[in-house]
């Protein structure tokens, strides 16, 4: 009997139990970030035999870079910066899953103002980070709705100043992340004013945003680990967003400053980035090539990079996706 009790146990997943994973965020935790929390929560990674660190990021290229340079193994990261990276001369990094098939860019307004499309953004002043990425494709998102850039009033601030001018009147519209939903609409609330989001995706600037990414040395070295972690992660994914508040509880648990109530908060405003067309006719974590092919096309025009610099296809390993190829 104990022999068989031991070959039951060396034929588990537990025994992979010391595959040790660095996980690279490419930002702050936060609901977003709720998969890799609630993988380790429920016990997703235990499962499959994983011992799953998490290392926090400074976006994408950071994330990147710690990739490439052997201090994580597999992470977050924005599509459209791993296609820039490679383009601009190459990095030992792969796309392996989608996770937000579609970009989170979004316009934030009041409800009385009376802008309801991209089209109503014609005459108004638009206040926008610095730093975020979508300034890049706001030309190409006004162009797509006939709307003049020279016809906006654009305004750079600091990003912890972008709810108070909405709110005060200094400006008529935000660019921000439709992650950031609920810390605008908490805002919003608290001076008795209500938003309205108007998701960039809806107005024709479809396209893959964030991805699991992994270093190539991963891949390479350590496949089934690479292939039983995303596993475990689709599972996580699922998960989140059948049960918002207890994966927000899971980030909480280990990140207290998160709440929990903002986290939940957040996974459900973001639904539609996972859980989309998209996704509902490709499936989860796969990349259709003519939506990946696009995905390059608005990248480079809003970089003013020639198309011919990158195949997107040589970015991604599909032999790690939902029915890819072992």
């Amino acid at each position: 009997m104990l022999l068989a009790g031991t070959l039951l146990l060396s034929m588990s997943p537990l025994s992979h139990a010391n595959e040790q994973v660095t996980f690279q965020l490419d930002w702050l935790p936060g609901g977003d970030k709720a998969p890799v929390y609630v993988g380790l929560a429920q016990g997703f990674f235990e499962e499959e035999g994983l011992e799953v660190r998490i290392s926090q990021g400074r976006g994408s290229t950071d994330a990147m870079t710690k990739l490439a340079t052997r201090q994580a193994d597999i992470g977050l990261a924005d599509i459209t910066a791993l296609m820039v990276a490679q383009a601009e001369g190459g990095i030992p990094v792969k796309g392996v899953y989608s996770v937000f098939s579609q970009a989170p860019h979004a316009f934030y307004v009041l409800e009385s103002s009376g802008i309801e499309s991209v089209a109503d953004v014609e005459g108004k002043r638009i206040a926008t980070s610095p730093f975020t990425s979508s300034n890049l494709f706001l030309p190409l998102l006004l162009e797509l709705n006939g709307v003049d850039d020279g016809d906006i009033e654009l305004i750079q601030s600091d990003p912890g100043t972008l709810s108070p001018m909405l709110l005060n009147g200094r400006t008529d519209v935000v660019i921000s992340w439709v992650t950031d939903h609920e810390r605008y609409a908490a805002n919003a609330r608290s001076a008795d004013e209500s938003l309205r989001v108007i998701p960039w995706h809806e107005a024709g600037l479809e396209a893959y945003a964030t991805t699991l990414v992994a270093s190539e040395r991963f891949l390479e070295e350590r496949p089934e680990v690479a292939r039983r972690f995303i596993s475990a992660y689709e599972k996580a994914i699922e998960y989140t967003w059948e049960n918002p508040q207890e994966a927000a509880e899971a980030v909480h648990a280990v990140v207290p400053e998160v709440e929990v109530e903002m986290a939940a908060s957040t996974i459900e405003a973001i639904r539609s980035l996972v859980f989309n067309d998209a996704s509902d006719a490709h499936g989860l974590g796969t990349f259709d090539p003519e939506r990946l092919a696009t995905t390059w096309q608005w990248t480079a025009e809003a970089q003013d990079m020639d198309p011919a610099q990158l195949d997107p296809e040589s970015i991604i390993d599909r032999s790690f996706m939902p029915g890819g190829d072992s």
